[in-house]
């Protein structure tokens, strides 16, 4: 154990000494957490039911829904939309720089994205068909590959804003935000249609990103603005579910007539930036913490699978479902999500979900970490990442 522990030690420092020293860790940090907080929070509250044959989805959130409180900490997109701002923002400017044109930069950009998901579709239209032809309920089906390609709706809104950053790089965040009030007045105050509630859809999650324009701009350097963000957004937060009727979760909830989340309501956005504000102060004490080896190389390596540990972490849970299947209904894998016991047998079940999502990841992290740097050569760290995985593979093996 003690030389497992040395080759991971000396894989952690070459990955740390291959950064570049003006890199901002912290930005890559509160991504991780972000793309982790996502992961967590779907293992958590996404439940696959086995009722006659067929599968179901639920949630505990259905059952209990004094756990919404759960939702507070996992639902972590806005932070993610803060840090996709900040980068795209300053990466713009930094290719406008050194001469790079906007399709050169964007096709960079949205390869990385967009490369991953060819793999998933391709898998799960072969699953879907097998799954289709050897007399699976279509149900069942059509449960899978929603929850599957679930994910793929934010890589959607997420590259259509990164297509306009040159238009969003001097938006103020209050733009987006006055639409999304007017956008819920209408719909919840007059008894406006449920479809306009998707114009939201591109607004809210256009508030954090223009959040992290601001970032690049150097307006939120100062605590002040993370402070203002923090307390303002919980307080309005606070008001909405506690006094408008929002609902107090922050994701969906199968069956509830109103979601803070599909589309995004003013509750969200309004929470959104309440978590954008906490990102913000936790700034300082971030790059304290990256400057750990340790912490560092564990950020690196998420951050170089990023896209592929989100595309991928929902077919790891059903994977894991469906393998599990063979055992008859298993608690907190097949079971009705309605009380401690099936929240108790479910953490349990995290770590196989994460053994499975890595998997996954092996398999398919290349199409993510494929596109090369100008010169034909990958980045430092993603060659470091590459020798020094093995070395510590064989450390691990001997111990």
């Amino acid at each position: 154990m003690r030389q497992a522990a040395h080759g991971i030690r000396q894989a952690a420092e070459r990955i740390d000494a291959a950064t570049p020293p003006e890199r901002d860790r912290a930005v890559d940090a509160l991504r991780a957490f972000a793309i982790l907080g996502v992961v967590l929070g779907h293992w958590l509250v996404t439940a696959l039911v086995s009722d006659g044959g067929t599968l179901h989805t639920a949630s505990p959130l259905q059952h209990m829904p004094w756990l919404a409180p759960i939702s507070w900490v996992f639902q972590t997109l806005a932070v993610f939309f803060l840090v996709g701002g900040h980068v795209a923002t300053r990466g713009y400017t930094s290719a406008r720089a050194r001469g790079t044109t906007y399709p050169q930069w964007l096709k960079t950009r949205l390869a990385r994205l967009f490369k991953p998901v060819a793999a998933v579709l391709a898998l799960w239209a072969v699953a879907a068909t097998a799954l289709l032809l050897t007399g699976a309920p279509f149900g069942t089906v059509r449960t899978l590959v929603k929850l599957a390609l679930s994910p793929l709706w934010f890589l959607l809104v997420f590259g259509v804003l990164t297509a306009a950053t040159p238009l969003l790089r001097r938006l103020h965040p209050l733009w987006p935000l006055a639409v999304v009030v007017h956008v819920d007045l209408v719909r919840f105050g007059f008894g406006g249609p449920d479809w306009l509630g998707w114009v939201d859809l591109a607004a809210g999650w256009l508030v954090p990103y223009t959040l992290g324009a601001a970032w690049t701009r150097g307006e939120l350097e100062g605590r002040r603005a993370g402070w203002l963000l923090l307390g303002g957004g919980a307080v309005v937060t606070v008001v909405l579910v506690g006094w408008a009727g929002y609902p107090a979760s922050m994701v969906g909830v199968p069956g509830a007539q109103v979601s803070n989340l599909n589309p995004p309501t003013l509750a969200a956005v309004t929470f959104g930036l309440a978590q954008c504000g906490g990102a913000l102060l936790l700034r300082g004490r971030l790059r304290l913490c990256m400057r750990r080896p340790s912490a560092w190389a564990a950020v690196a390596l998420v951050n170089l699978s990023a896209m592929t540990i989100f595309l991928w972490h929902q077919t790891a849970l059903m994977a894991t479902t469906a393998t599990g299947l063979a055992g008859g209904r298993l608690p907190g894998l097949h079971t009705v999500p309605d009380g401690l016991d099936w929240v108790a047998a479910r953490l349990a079940w995290l770590p196989v979900f994460a053994l499975v999502l890595m998997v996954c990841r092996a398999a398919f992290r290349s199409l993510e970490q494929g596109p090369r740097r100008a010169g034909g050569r990958p980045s430092r760290v993603i060659q470091v990442h590459r020798r020094a995985t093995p070395a510590a593979a064989k450390e691990v093996r001997r111990a």
